[in-house]
């Protein structure tokens, strides 16, 4: 019989996966029952989904909290705290109330104290909830269950802004005790009314996280889709495990340890494809754009020539290829709402260059007034993907006279320290690499990252007035013609003052086990109900 070299790194991988997964996770997986998901989706060291956008912390915010409206599976808003809402006449008097059954986990009922709390602190921070509050004269209760929004001026978008759950940080509602603290600071408590319960008592940071299907919880009875309608649960528990290692991932994935893997490695592709008990999927059929932000509040990049010196040197080919050689998951992008939204243009791309320009990059350094300072790179090393690219960046920049560092820390750890202000002897930062749904991109008054306003702006805080300015004017534009028309003129500026540098889109599948069935496709998030697991 002939061992191919693929079946060796599979016995391999097997083989190493009993000897190096943490003994915690073992213990779990040998008394582990069919109503019992083991997930990878990453780490959590915050639990505030207002607080962070990090991906893993708005999916938790996702299993214990509830939204009242979601998006269906064509992204449109409907209720679902929500029971039935009215509009005045004159469109400036919006009435909500909320559905029956409605309950905190800690068995206390959720009200309108609540829901109007939480909407304050989310629009602190979200780009809609800003709008919103720029259009409000009042957010009040009107009774325990009923709340109004009264606006100064009518807001057609209220309920799509109020639903978009998908551009973080997402309209979670929390007790109001936990609401009123400002959205600058933590909220610690893991208290919500969602359809899991998060279990404290067998938390193992850095190892594992449990959710418990929340008994009491009473789910619409709309069919679900996407986001909204009925969220029911088919399963007991769902664990998160940290497995930071790719190759122990899909060892354990393979060996029924784990049921979900939400990042595998492309070159384990093929070996995944291949064994007859797991799948690939694509649940972000859109895909996501590699991105670059860097901090406008410190030096270098305070200054635009070397930000504009960034968008010069990205080689987007090397890019893409040091994170997928198959060129079905790649393609290059030059605009800021994506390759193929209904929002994407080539206004003002003369910049983009196969292969990148880095003599260019090198004289607009110099222009900048450069003089050998330190950049940090902030260098996610459990997203291999992450890390791959800021160890090249850091590269390109030194091959070009820039005394690049990169700073290596968790995923978890860099969504701490991406919020501070401060210069790098401070703990701050120059530069971070991220990615974002295209979805997102396409929605620039909810999506943080597509704003400029500043200290309100998302990490890097960029600031352009005349381009914020084209932004609001989207609130209150009637057709699609007109918003591509501001979208045109928009990424006109933001390629002069350069908010962010594209590096790229790809396409990430999942790898699951075919045992895990009912997950549900959206981009972002991953709902944690409707999933279910075939016994063994």
């Amino acid at each position: 019989m002939k061992i191919s070299r693929r079946d060796l790194v599979k016995v391999g991988l097997a083989a190493g996966a009993a000897l190096s997964i943490p003994s915690v996770l073992r213990a779990q997986t040998a008394s582990s029952a069919a109503r019992t998901v083991h997930m990878v989706v990453g780490d959590l060291s915050v639990f505030d989904p207002i607080w962070t956008t990090s991906g893993p912390t708005q999916m938790h915010g996702l299993a214990i909290y509830d939204m009242l409206f979601a998006p269906d599976s064509k992204f449109m808003p409907q209720p679902q705290m929500v029971e039935k809402w009215n509009v005045s006449g004159d469109k400036k008097m919006y009435t909500f109330q909320l559905r029956d059954g409605l309950g905190w986990h800690d068995g206390t009922p959720v009200t309108a104290a609540d829901c109007v709390a939480s909407i304050r602190r989310w629009a602190e921070v979200n780009p809609g909830g800003q709008l919103i509050m720029a259009r409000a004269s009042d957010i009040s209760k009107k009774d325990d269950k009923t709340f109004t929004i009264a606006l100064k001026e009518p807001l057609g978008l209220l309920v799509d802004l109020l639903a978009d759950v998908l551009a973080a940080p997402g309209l979670f509602i929390m007790r109001e005790k936990d609401a009123s603290r400002p959205a600058s600071e933590q909220v610690t408590t893991k208290i919500g009314s969602g359809p899991f319960k998060f279990n404290e008592a067998l938390a193992r940071p850095g190892a594992s996280y449990t959710y418990e299907r929340n008994e009491k919880y009473l789910p619409r009875k709309e069919p679900s889709d996407g986001l909204a309608g009925g969220k029911i649960v088919r399963v007991d528990r769902v664990i998160w495990n940290v497995i930071a290692d790719q190759q122990t991932a899909v060892a354990a994935l393979q060996a029924g340890e784990i049921d979900y893997y939400e990042t595998p490695p492309a070159d384990l592709y093929p070996l995944i494809e291949s064994d007859p008990n797991l799948q690939l999927d694509v649940l972000d059929k859109g895909g996501r754009d590699l991105v670059l932000r860097m901090n406008f509040l410190q030096p270098p990049f305070d200054n635009v020539k070397a930000r504009q010196a960034m968008l010069h040197l990205i080689d987007q080919e090397a890019v893409l290829r040091a994170v997928r050689s198959d060129e079905k998951y790649i393609s290059p992008v030059t605009s800021i709402f994506g390759q193929d939204t209904l929002l994407s243009n080539d206004e003002n791309t003369g910049w983009y260059k196969k292969g990148g320009d880095p003599e260019r990059a090198k004289q607009l350094f110099q222009d900048a007034g450069y003089a050998g300072e330190k950049i940090i790179i902030i260098d996610p090393t459990d997203w291999v993907d992450g890390d791959n690219l800021s160890q090249l960046l850091a590269a390109s920049l030194r091959k070009i006279g820039i005394n690049a560092e990169l700073a290596p820390m968790t995923w978890a750890a860099l969504s701490t320290r991406r919020a501070n202000k401060g210069p790098v002897e401070n703990g701050g930062w120059n530069v971070f690499l991220t990615d974002e749904s295209e979805y997102s991109l396409s929605h620039p008054l909810t999506q943080a990252s597509r704003t400029a306003n500043g200290d309100k702006a998302w990490y890097g805080w960029p600031k352009n007035d005349e381009y914020e300015a084209l932004r609001a004017k989207l609130a209150d534009v009637a057709t699609l013609d007109e918003r591509k028309a501001l979208a045109r003129q928009m990424q006109g500026i933001w390629w002069d003052f350069v908010g962010d540098v594209r590096l790229g889109k790809y396409t990430t599948p999942i790898a699951r086990r075919k045992a895990l069935t009912g997950l549900i496709h959206m981009p972002e998030l991953l709902p944690m109900w409707n999933m279910q697991k075939a016994s063994a």
